[in-house]
């Protein structure tokens, strides 16, 4: 998923509303952001593989550590456990840590059975909702224009930025993910790792978005 993961940043403001958009983006895409470094790096590996499934190109072959059933739990207890002693606020910590493992929660429902239960083991889990493009683009949609629906009711714009910014990002994210489709696969796993590093240039966006909005108390 892309939009899809973006979706649970914005839906979780509702149960975390002390939690910037921003922080709750690196817990939603936290395995994501780890593991463009980890392919750079030679710790886990994928390569471009047209007709892998209907909706990409890639085959994500080896990545235990970023995305094994196991090592998502402890990077979720770890995320909690980080911003906990951070913050001191249990109720917060808890969300981030769910919000950590959402990631392959929706993974497992939109990947192949390519998911490993833990390093080194042979059993993988997906139920390959990318081998359906019609039924990808309706589930992602449908997730990501109810989260910021969601983030908008419980949210308010204190300036123009509150708001412009907002349109602004969602515009941008819904143009990436159709042109991520509709482009060429990458030409080799290093361009892919760089791609992927791109997702960065969000983290202040939305910090910036949540500074131009106030929670609305009922």
């Amino acid at each position: 998923m892309f939009i899809g993961h973006f979706a649970v940043s914005f839906a979780a403001k509702k149960p975390a509303p002390k939690v910037s958009l921003g922080t709750l983006f690196i817990a939603s895409q936290f395995i994501d952001l780890l593991w463009p470094f980890f392919l750079l790096f030679g710790i886990e590996a994928a390569r471009i593989d047209p007709g892998n499934t209907a909706f990409t190109p890639l085959d994500f072959y080896h990545y235990p550590y970023s995305h094994s059933l196991l090592t998502v739990l402890l990077w979720s207890v770890a995320f909690g456990g980080v911003y906990y002693a951070l913050k001191r606020n249990a109720q917060a910590s808890l969300i981030l840590g769910i919000v950590v493992f959402s990631h392959w929660v929706l993974d497992f429902a939109t990947h192949r059975p390519d998911l490993p239960l833990a390093p080194g083991s042979d059993v993988f889990f997906g139920l390959g909702l990318w081998n359906n493009v019609a039924a990808t683009i309706i589930v992602e949609g449908l997730l990501f224009a109810g989260a910021v629906m969601l983030y908008t009711r419980v949210t308010k714009a204190i300036d123009r930025v509150g708001t412009y910014a907002l349109w602004g990002l969602v515009a941008f994210l819904v143009v990436i993910y159709f042109a991520n489709f509709f482009s060429p696969p990458p030409p080799d796993e290093s361009a892919l790792a760089y791609a992927g590093l791109l997702q960065l240039i969000f983290i202040p966006w939305m910090y910036w978005i949540d500074r131009h909005r106030k929670t609305v108390t009922n």
